[in-house]
């Protein structure tokens, strides 16, 4: 049954102090947050309250233990300025797949997505409206009791925040395949949004970005021959006439925005295939001039165009931006179902409801 949300309004906006002509990515944060408590086996106290830190016990399970998990959503308005949610559904139900391999309870699937609907009402003045830019959405899992012991928590707490946010990368990346260091492992955490997967690519990252590379091509953990993800994005490849993304084989994370341009792919009548992409495969249609693009897929930059993959001692260059059609296609794609300006015959954009406690 659904639970009543309860608001708590903030004193005085910080809305004021914002330039929404000059937002630095995942630094700005809105006035509200949505907060709900897991004990005795289930979730309570949903509520909406203003932004803010809170206290933390030093012996807190997640801090040890890394039973932490995460989502990234955006809100964006269309051209008639209704806010707008994209797959909301979507990210409920990857949530809770990150939430059971990680030993964490299952947060209710409407519950996730009308605490979404109220509170960015609440906060619909933050919905930026310049081009490439939205409200990021920061769904966070994460387990609460004070106790040093390698079991699941009993106690969990989920928030929902938000923050407007300009374009994440301003211009195509450099990429390094990465021959060390791996990402993920089939039966490992790789399909999950656990923090710790980010947390271990940070060094990797590091010694590509020494290089003179952005971000890493992340490789398989057996032979090193097989594409995994770039960054923290899904990766596709055009070569030749084809529209190419690995196979999610249970070490690469099911993205939302990867499954968007999937389906939009094939409505479109594009030749796609998800299947195992070896680095040899890339080196040979570079050499043949049938490497036409290759582009990271995520919902913070919808598509990251990569400008260059330096394998060893190789640096394969890639065509310039006004040479790629689908990569373009696609993100423009994306942007107009979220602005209105495209019809959306998926069913995939769903309204924010302006109800009563907008004025409440």
């Amino acid at each position: 049954m659904m639970q009543d949300i309860k608001i708590t309004r903030i004193g005085s906006s910080r809305l004021p102090e914002i330039d929404f002509n000059n937002i630095p990515f995942g630094k700005e944060f809105s006035d509200h947050m949505f907060i709900a408590d897991y004990q005795d086996g289930q979730w309570t106290n949903p509520r909406i309250e203003p932004f803010g830190t809170f206290q933390i016990h030093p012996a807190m399970m997640s801090l040890h233990y890394g039973q932490s998990i995460f989502e990234g959503m955006k809100a964006s308005k269309n051209f008639e300025g209704q806010p707008m949610l994209f797959r909301p559904e979507m990210h409920a139900r990857r949530l809770n797949a990150s939430a059971r391999r990680l030993s964490m309870p299952e947060f209710p699937e409407d519950l996730f997505v009308e605490a979404l609907q109220q509170l960015i009402a609440v906060d619909i003045d933050w919905i930026p409206t310049l081009e490439n830019s939205a409200l990021y959405i920061r769904p966070l899992m994460f387990a609460t009791d004070a106790y040093l012991g390698v079991n699941p928590s009993k106690t969990y707490k989920l928030i929902i925040f938000t923050g407007p946010v300009g374009s994440y990368y301003a211009k195509p990346v450099r990429l390094w395949v990465e021959q060390v260091y791996v990402r993920a492992v089939g039966g490992g955490t790789g399909e999950a949004k656990a923090a710790g997967n980010y947390a271990g690519s940070l060094y990797p990252a590091k010694l590509a970005q020494d290089r003179g590379f952005d971000q890493l091509m992340w490789m398989d953990a057996h032979e090193f021959k097989y594409v995994q993800e770039v960054g923290t994005m899904n990766i596709f490849f055009v070569i030749g006439d084809t529209v190419i993304t690995p196979a999610t084989d249970g070490a690469i994370l099911k993205g939302i925005t990867r499954d968007s341009f999937l389906t939009i792919l094939r409505k479109k009548g594009y030749k796609v295939e998800e299947r195992p992409v070896s680095i040899d495969e890339i080196v040979e249609a570079h050499e043949n001039g049938q490497l036409r693009e290759a582009f990271g897929a995520g919902t913070a930059a919808v598509v990251s165009h990569v400008e260059v993959i330096g394998y060893g001692d190789l640096l394969m260059e890639l065509p310039a931006i006004e040479n790629r059609a689908i990569g373009e296609m696609l993100k423009a794609e994306i942007d107009g179902l979220r602005n209105g300006t495209i019809e959306d015959t998926y069913g995939w954009t769903v309204p924010v409801e302006l109800g009563e406690w907008v004025m409440g």
